[in-house]
């Protein structure tokens, strides 16, 4: 009788050790799966919050036709062409968030490949696109005294989408829009956790700050600049800076400078990259800013032998197939007139990629 209740008693045992261990899946796949679905739901409200701000800013917009596994874009009748609309790149299992900010005259879509390898990295990013850009009609924006502050308003508004997101925030851009992204921190420097410029826009070239400092300027920049032409080669890009958009990033550069002057530090780490050869953004304004930074910091300078120009950083051989670009729209032996692909763009990747996992 005593083997007999033995055998019983390990049986059961070994039921109970079983049930509990189920218990125990059930409640581990239970609690996995309610935090995937909270991400989800967390990633879903950002993406309605975000094309919220492009519905007040546009009055309406509508389905992109084009679509992408974890990318939600926001598309509009205004837009030039669906390439030019803001976008996210959706991680619905991470807490790290990156923003990323084009430049003057152009669009998201030069944001395209930097944005990817954040992605890849394990960020969902967030490209905004900046008023008065990306549209078929951008005359009156381009000459709206308020401009840079409309600009700064966004970045602010899209900022504060991303912290929402996560625990980690990295911002960043091109040109103007990385100092839109220095301007930023320096105002907010709580909420940041990392920089990345390239091609900064932290100066322009002696002639265009010399000019800035006349009395005037603005007001003869806008009736030089005339009826402003939207359309031309690029169909990612306006064919040329409006003048008084130029002195509106000067504005923004100004304010950079003195805030830095009156003893501002950038405390968080950043990732630079500048082109030697770069005269539309000259190489000294970063350099001036990494005087002004604690560091540690990432500076991927490009020899001027490259003689990559200024917009060229950000394209690699992939975007430079998309763009489409029609060089019969311009004098192809005029100095970066026609877009190339940055030969060391490959190199300037693993500099970002070890820059994101020291984050």
């Amino acid at each position: 009788m005593l083997p007999f209740l033995y055998t019983v008693f390990q049986i059961w045992r070994k039921m109970v050790r079983v049930t509990l261990m189920s218990k125990w899946l059930i409640s581990f796949v239970l609690l996995l799966c309610s935090t995937t679905l909270a991400n989800a739901n967390t990633v879903d409200s950002l993406t309605t919050r975000f094309k919220s701000l492009y519905e007040a800013e546009w009055g309406s917009t509508q389905p992109c036709r084009e679509t992408a596994l974890n990318k939600f874009s926001v598309c509009s009748n205004i837009l030039r062409n669906e390439g030019n609309a803001p976008f996210i790149l959706k991680n619905d299992t991470s807490t790290k968030v990156a923003v990323l900010i084009h430049g003057l005259s152009d669009s998201p879509f030069f944001m395209r490949e930097i944005a990817n390898i954040l992605f890849k990295q394990g960020y969902t990013v967030l490209v905004p696109l900046l008023p008065g850009h990306g549209k078929r009609d951008a005359n009156d924006d381009m000459s709206d005294w308020d401009l840079a502050e409309r600009w700064q308003a966004h970045v602010d508004d899209v900022i504060a989408l991303a912290d929402d997101m996560g625990d980690s925030l990295l911002l960043g851009g091109f040109s103007t829009g990385g100092a839109l992204a220095v301007q930023h921190y320096l105002n907010n420097p709580e909420h940041v956790d990392g920089l990345m410029l390239f091609s900064g826009a932290l100066a322009l070239s002696d002639n265009a700050e010399s000019m800035s400092r006349i009395w005037g300027i603005k007001l003869l920049a806008r009736i030089i600049d005339g009826s402003y032409e939207t359309h031309g080669p690029n169909p990612y890009k306006y064919p040329h800076v409006a003048g008084f958009a130029g002195l509106e990033l000067m504005d923004i550069i100004n304010d950079i400078r003195g805030k830095l002057e009156q003893g501002q530090q950038i405390k968080v780490p950043l990732f630079v990259t500048h082109s030697q050869a770069d005269i539309t953004t000259p190489i000294h304004g970063v350099e001036s800013l990494l005087e002004h930074s604690q560091g540690p910091n990432t500076f991927f300078v490009i020899d001027e032998s490259y003689e990559v120009c200024h917009a060229d950083v950000v394209v690699n051989s992939v975007l430079l197939n998309t763009m489409r670009f029609n060089k019969n729209m311009v004098n192809q032996q005029e100095a970066c007139a026609v877009p190339k692909a940055n030969p060391l763009f490959t190199t300037m990747s693993l500099m970002l990629q070890e820059y994101l996992k020291q984050r």
